[in-house]
């Protein structure tokens, strides 16, 4: 979308005059007395700025475009925002939809202002390979702009919130498009922000976009459904008000009424009934301090008695966005639950508003509430995060996994509190405490008991880990955790030791190739191989011989050019593979190296190995019949060998006959252990009522353990015959 060409400076219009502002801007304008008046000049200013940008474009509903900045804007101004985030906010679609530019933006109205206009743009000028890393590098230009400054996440809301509720001039595809990804990314964030007013609203709005039907179903069924309750609240809400005066505590008591996108989530998470979802009453309490809080908790539970083990103590322990309250649910007069929240006035706000609430920006002060402490150290964690995160795809990924709805609480062994997602492990918990404590844990205490770090956690648990010096991550680690911050760690980790093993890895097989050609790589001089380097597009050397260890280049290939390059008479190449001298492998190049799931090769094996592209070398066994197919591309093999010092545990499988009778199983599993081999599978390939064959899926160290474990398990008196599998 293209705008006309805004000259600087921008030709000024009066702007007390009043009569010129359309009704929209007068009604913008009313929601902006917080403000100072030079303030509200500078804010109609922003108007005619943007008017004049966005003159000529309209929306899909034909409406003039600046209608919707002022809109959002509105928004914002229903929350206090200052008046640099309005300003922000009328002028947010003009870097990116009109040629107002960024220089001609900070000389009207300051640097601040186009900071923030800059992080909420899109990055609609880039190229990328696909529509999903656009939107993926669009979200991680706008979090880490977030990061810098939480006004640009609340203008993003607003915008997101107004274009939510004027959806419907869409056309459905894309309706689908932006309502999942209000779901998924933004009403989420709300949440994390601890907007839970924003995020509900986003949600159903979603929810309405998405699936159409089913929320015009659950809406009129909710409608029903408090048409035939509404008596049986009244007298809750009365009961509750007429106890808690009693006892002198001066309340608020609300009803509360579950929204579509509530019940649907609950009916497909909790697997219940509309109707069991329904059969409960919900009322918040609000006074006037922490103390009357719990005296009213006190109160309500002397009027109906609670429910056991329902009861959350959210003010001692606030939630991870800043939210605070007490939650308890009472068996009421009718039957049915009775959820109660209780909290303060300002608990309430912050509940509803989060970081917006009491809006008060200082960049030099302290945050003004708990939602703002939290989601500042939330903010900080992001930008840890992108840096040691090259691709945009996966740190949208981590930030997602931390949009976490539910936590848990634990305890560190000098009692601080450690709020987790639901599901997370002692390893998300040691990556919390510190990276280095993640990266050498091997164990934890939970309770003071040993566990293994794979455990997860649950509230209230004491936990301790414990490292050793040695301890470093591995891939199945990915795996255990479940937090963003954790798997960005073992992630950035993990690329550190394949590129170092890559590079050892490349430096041997171009090393091979050159020395079939009659060179070698130490008797390149540095200018041939600058000059080989920069055709290629790559920084360093080390860059060339990773990607010949990944696969993404071939060794015969690479070392062909060289030598065409350097100019020097070559004998003719061997064929690939063909090379006296084979590379040793010990097994720790676990970077560079994987073993095929198809024959399992094991430390004695005769073994071959074949490059993948962006996978490095593919280990087989020579007798594999899968070779036969691989060899019909010589170029991709690679002659490897076992070293004589091989490290590590290699899976294997063991097919075994045995005679169908009870404890059989627990026989052959008890041998298989004394033979120091770790089972991680189990499965009846066939049965009946005589015999059975049992597949074992598990960890050896070398063809001659796993022929000692074969030994063992046929000395067990219940196996007819057990061998390798596959042959």
């Amino acid at each position: 979308m293209s705008g006309q060409r805004i000259p600087a400076p921008i030709a000024p219009a009066d702007p007390t005059d009043a009569a010129a502002l359309p009704d929209y801007v007068l009604a913008l304008k009313g929601c902006l007395a917080y403000l100072a008046d030079e303030q509200i000049e500078r804010v109609i200013r922003a108007f005619r700025v943007g008017a004049l940008a966005h003159a000529g474009q309209a929306r899909k509903s034909g409406e003039p475009y600046i209608t919707h900045p002022i809109a959002v804007a509105g928004i914002l101004a229903e929350l206090g925002l200052d008046a640099e985030t309005i300003i922000a906010a009328i002028l947010h679609d003009t870097l990116e939809d009109t040629q107002l530019s960024r220089v001609e933006l900070a000389a009207e109205f300051g640097d601040t202002v186009a900071e923030l206009v800059d992080g909420v743009t899109k990055l609609d000028k880039m190229r990328f390979s696909n529509r999903q890393e656009a939107d993926a590098e669009s979200f991680r230009k706008m979090l880490l702009a977030m990061a810098r400054d939480i006004r640009v996440i609340l203008i993003k809301l607003a915008d997101r919130l107004h274009n939510m509720r004027t959806l419907g001039a869409k056309d459905a595809p894309s309706r689908r498009r932006i309502s999942r990804e209000t779901l998924e990314i933004y009403a989420p964030i709300a949440q994390r922000l601890g907007m839970n007013k924003f995020k509900a609203e986003l949600q159903d709005l979603g929810f309405r976009g998405l699936y159409p039907d089913r929320y015009r179903v659950i809406s009129e069924r909710i409608r029903a459904a408090l048409g035939n309750r509404r008596e049986a609240m009244g007298k809750i809400e009365t009961a509750l008000s007429q106890r808690l005066a009693a006892d002198h505590i001066e309340a608020r008591v609300v009803g509360r009424i579950k929204s579509p996108w509530s019940i649907y989530s609950k009916m497909l998470g909790d697997h219940k009934t509309f109707a069991q979802l329904m059969d409960v009453y919900g009322f918040r309490v609000v006074v006037d301090s922490a103390m009357h809080c719990y005296m009213a908790l006190g109160a309500v539970h002397t009027l109906y008695k609670p429910v056991d083990r329902r009861f959350k103590d959210f003010i001692a322990i606030p939630k991870a966005n800043g939210y605070q309250s007490l939650h308890t649910v009472l068996l009421g007069p009718f039957g049915a639950p009775i959820e109660v929240q209780i909290r303060t006035a300002e608990m309430d706000s912050v509940a509803e508003r989060g970081v917006a609430a009491h809006w008060a920006y200082k960049t030099d002060s302290g945050p003004a509430n708990s939602a703002q402490a939290r989601a500042r150290e939330w903010l900080s964690s992001l930008a840890d995060s992108q840096a040691n995160t090259a691709s945009s795809s996966e740190f949208i990924e981590n930030v997602k996994i931390d949009l976490f709805p539910d936590e848990v609480y634990l305890f560190t062994p000098r009692g601080d509190i450690l709020s987790m997602p639901r599901n997370a492990t002692a390893l998300d918990f040691a990556y919390a405490v510190h990276t280095d404590v993640g990266h050498h844990a091997v164990a934890a205490r939970v309770d003071k008991k040993l566990v293994p770090l794979r455990t997860r956690l649950e509230s209230g648990q004491l936990v301790e880990i414990i490292t050793a010096p040695s301890a470093v991550p591995n891939p199945a680690w990915l795996e255990s955790v479940v937090t963003g911050k954790a798997r960005t760690a073992i992630r950035q980790f993990l690329k550190h030791l394949q590129h170092e093993d890559a590079v050892d890895f490349g430096h041997r097989m171009l090393d091979r190739a050159l020395d079939a050609l009659g060179s070698s790589l130490d008797g390149m001089a540095p200018p041939v191989l600058d000059r080989f380097l920069a055709e290629a597009k790559l920084p360093r050397l080390e860059e060339l011989l990773a990607d010949i260890a990944l696969g993404n280049r071939m060794p015969d290939v690479v070392a062909a050019q060289l030598v065409a390059s350097r100019g020097m008479g070559a004998r003719s190449p061997a064929p690939a593979g063909t090379s006296s001298e084979k590379i040793r492998i010990t097994g720790a190049e676990r970077g560079v190296l994987s073993f095929a799931n198809c024959c399992h090769p094991l430390p004695g094996d005769d073994i071959v190995g074949y490059l993948s592209s962006g996978k490095g070398i593919v280990v087989h066994r020579e007798e594999c019949p899968n070779v036969a197919e691989l060899r019909k591309s010589p170029e991709r093999k690679v002659s490897i060998e076992w070293d004589r010092d091989v490290q590590g545990d290699y899976r294997a499988e063991l097919r075994i006959e045995v005679i169908n009778r009870p404890g059989v199983l627990a026989t052959v599993a008890a041998a298989i252990a004394d033979a120091d081999s770790n089972i991680e599978n189990v499965e009846y390939v066939e049965r009946d009522a005589a015999a059975a064959t049992l597949l074992f899926t598990m960890e050896v160290k070398s063809r001659r353990h796993l022929a000692e474990v074969i030994r063992r398990v046929r000395r067990t008196g219940v196996v007819s015959g057990a061998h390798r599998y596959p042959l």
